[in-house]
């Protein structure tokens, strides 16, 4: 549990960063241009990210949250990997979003057995 902990806390708060991203960066803003989406996607995604990462870290105390939370950002990088795929970018630039989607899963795999 000590693993999921961890990974609770720093996924919790790098998300949190990475969703306030989202809604301050003008980098961001065109990066999301680049790929084709709107200002209202972006802003969706801010706040998938940064609810997602409040709902993982409360899972450290409510244990199904850590479940929850972690799907919730194990999709969204989903998208990212996707968006990548689509836009058929280089592989290194997938590197960051595929450890971001193993990450909550595995926190998904740690939680699990709680939800039953």
């Amino acid at each position: 549990m000590i693993l999921s902990i961890i990974l609770q806390v720093l996924l919790g708060l790098g998300f949190i960063m990475f969703g306030y991203q989202k809604f301050v960066s003008e980098e961001m803003k065109q990066g999301f241009i680049h790929f084709g989406y709107g200002d209202g996607f972006r802003i969706f995604t801010g706040l998938v990210e940064i609810i997602s990462a409040i709902v993982i870290i409360v899972g450290i105390w409510v244990k199904p949250l850590a479940v929850i939370g972690g799907g919730l950002l194990a999709v969204t990088m989903i998208g990212a990997i996707l968006t990548h795929v689509k836009m058929k970018d280089e592989f290194k630039n997938m590197v960051m979003p595929i450890v971001l989607f193993i990450l909550p899963v595995i926190v998904v795999i740690l939680n699990w057995s709680i939800l039953f």
